[in-house]
C-alpha cells in the first residue's frame, strides 16, 4: 500500500487473524501480544506518514464463539481496540467494532451481520461497516 503511488488515506484493519492464527492449521505458536500489534501499527502509521498518508484507524470486529475465540484473545482485541481509540496516533478512528456488535452481547458480532462462522461479516454487517466510514473521515474535512 505504501508503494503504490497516488494512495492517500489508508484504513488499517488487522490483528484478528495474529490473535487467532497461533490456532492455526500448522499448529500452535507464542501468542500475540497487543504490545506486538501496537508496535506493528506504530510502524505503519510512522512509514505512512513520511509518505504523506493519512491513517485511519479501525478497531478490531467482535468475535466471540468464533472458532479460535479465546479469553487471552479477547484481552488482546480490548487492549488492541483501547489503544487505536484512544491513543492519537491514527488521523482518524473507525469504531467498525461497534458498527456491527451484537447490542445485547458486544462481544459478539451481531447474528444479523455474521455470515454465520461468528467472526466475518456477511453482506449486511460489510455494509454496516461501510455506513460507518463518512466521507469526512476519508477527507479529513
Amino acid at each position: 500500500m505504501l508503494s503504490v503511488p497516488g494512495v492517500k488515506v489508508v484504513i488499517l484493519l488487522e490483528g484478528i487473524n495474529d490473535i487467532g492464527g497461533r490456532l492455526s492449521p500448522r499448529g500452535p505458536s507464542d501468542p500475540v501480544t497487543a504490545d506486538a500489534l501496537i508496535a506493528a501499527d506504530k510502524q505503519i502509521i510512522e512509514r505512512a506518514h513520511e509518505r504523506g498518508i493519512r491513517m485511519i484507524g479501525a478497531t478490531l470486529t467482535p468475535y466471540r464463539d468464533a472458532g479460535y475465540a479465546s479469553e487471552h484473545g479477547e484481552a488482546v482485541r480490548q487492549a488492541l481496540n483501547n489503544w487505536i481509540r484512544t491513543s492519537g496516533a491514527f488521523d482518524c478512528v473507525i469504531d467498525f467494532a461497534a458498527s456491527v456488535a451484537d447490542e445485547t452481547d458486544p462481544l459478539k458480532i451481531d447474528s444479523a451481520f455474521n455470515d454465520g462462522d461468528k467472526l466475518h461479516p456477511n453482506d449486511a454487517g460489510y455494509k454496516a461497516m461501510a455506513d460507518a466510514v463518512g466521507l469526512r473521515v476519508l477527507t479529513g474535512m
